[in-house]
């Protein structure tokens, strides 16, 4: 009966409180969940998923990362995965903000991920926490993407949508990690960044408690239901788009760059 209530949060909540993180009926609360999101998905067209990932290694976040995929993904939809690794360093030109984004030195590198982002419905974005905060891999992919900030010349269809910021850490600071992620997005025009954050207290994934795995399993089942729930339905809220109008008003009085201003003109936003 648990398992089979439609308020999923209070049903994961009364069976651990009532039988235990261990116990069958928690357990089966989970695969309800499941369950229940196969069904929402019936009918449903597909979506386009990108994932991003901070690092190379497999560990707690990209396992992480994998239970949200795992409850997210149905026959029907399409995703792609990618790798900040490897992208150079920023080296700070302005050719992206002042000329163009294709004359970037780096294009090659960062237009199959940008491109795949642009094309998305859904975006995960992970990162293990170092140092109380994101991979200095993942920040130089979006330091490459200062041209798309809403200051710049953001991509009108970001406002339609949704994001997951992932992070995991041994102990402090995937809070902080996913948070900055969030931060990003926002300033890219994306209304609706879900966070899952958590502290594991193991340096690996073999290592982490499985009431632990269980309880990440059951957040991810959550955002996962949420996500689908929302495509295609999320809205900017007051903050952005009064900072979008602030933006508009800004370009419209020539204190951005030519090259911004025109983009600004060509979107018939100003």
């Amino acid at each position: 009966m648990i398992g089979a209530s439609n308020f999923f949060e209070l049903s994961v909540a009364t069976a651990i409180a009532l039988f235990g993180m261990n116990s069958p009926a928690a357990l089966a609360t989970t695969e309800s969940m499941s369950v229940s999101f196969q069904n929402c998905t019936l009918g449903d067209s597909g979506m386009k998923i990108t994932v991003l990932h901070g690092q190379k290694h497999h560990g707690s976040t990209w396992n992480t990362t994998r239970l949200l995929l795992d409850a997210l993904i149905s026959q029907e939809d399409e995703h792609h995965e990618f790798c900040a690794n490897d992208i150079p360093d920023c080296i700070g030109c302005f050719t992206c903000i002042m000329k163009d984004e294709e004359s970037c030195p780096h294009r090659s590198m960062t237009k199959p991920i940008i491109q795949a982002i642009e094309q998305a419905d859904v975006l995960i974005v992970e990162t293990p926490n170092y140092c109380m905060g994101m991979t200095g891999q993942l920040k130089t992919f979006f330091d490459h993407m200062a041209y798309r900030w809403m200051s710049h010349r953001p991509l009108g269809e970001m406002k339609n949508k949704i994001a997951v910021a992932i992070s995991t850490t041994a102990g402090a600071g995937a809070r902080v990690a996913t948070k900055q992620i969030a931060r990003q997005l926002f300033w890219w025009g994306i209304p609706k960044v879900y966070r899952l954050n958590k502290a594991i207290a193991a340096a690996k994934w073999d290592d982490v408690k499985p009431e632990t795995k269980l309880k990440l399993k059951q957040k991810a089942a959550e955002i996962a239901i949420k996500t689908r729930k929302n495509h295609g339905r999320v809205r900017r809220g007051l903050r952005q788009k009064f900072l979008f109008k602030m933006m508009a008003v800004m370009q419209k009085s020539g204190l951005g760059t030519p090259k911004d201003a025109a983009y600004w003109k060509d979107q018939g936003w100003i």
